[in-house]
């Protein structure tokens, strides 16, 4: 059972499926007639990503997964980086999309960008269903942005605390006491 008494609500199920097809259209627009391979980051784009690749309307689109972390089972950024899943597909001059759920300090996603333009991709943009500027540390900018958020711990949709509350269809926001 869910403990709904440990967050409050930030997104409804309705709120997110707007916000992801209006991503979609853009992302839709952006590549029409072009090839695209759109990356999620394991694991909390999952939700988001699986929604979001579903409304793209691209004839040629591919989809891989990444997976690193900078957080361990913490609720704050180590800063170092960890890839532990490496795409299997071949990006050299190609266009990438990575999808991710939030961008937050910008380490891994600042990471993941610089790497895969490392292994040939001839362009790589960003896609996050929330952005919290507060707390970025790498100078990076998401392509692509459903909602920006403050300085707050958001979990559901694929988003979680220590792995927790990530199959919430909508998102909230967690009490500080949980994870002080």
């Amino acid at each position: 059972m869910l403990h709904k008494d440990v967050f409050e609500k930030l997104m409804s199920e309705e709120e997110l499926a707007q916000t992801v097809s209006a991503l979609a259209e853009r992302i839709s627009a952006d590549y029409a007639g072009r090839e695209l391979i759109v990356v999620g980051v394991l694991k909390g784009s999952v939700m988001f990503f699986a929604d979001l690749f579903r409304r793209l309307t691209l004839d040629e689109c591919q989809m891989d997964f990444m997976a690193a972390s900078s957080y361990g089972s913490g609720a704050a950024s180590s800063g170092k980086i960890t890839l532990t899943k490496d795409i299997t597909c071949n990006v050299i001059g190609r266009d990438v999309l990575i999808v991710e759920d939030i961008l937050d300090t910008g380490n891994t996603l600042s990471y993941l960008r610089d790497y895969l333009l490392e292994k040939g991709a001839a362009s790589v943009k960003i896609c996050t269903l929330f952005d919290k500027p507060s707390r970025r540390k790498k100078p990076i900018t998401a392509d692509y942005t459903g909602r920006v958020v403050e300085d707050l711990f958001i979990v559901g949709y694929g988003l979680d605390y220590s792995e927790h509350y990530r199959n919430l269809p909508y998102v909230g926001v967690l009490k500080a006491e949980i994870y002080s």
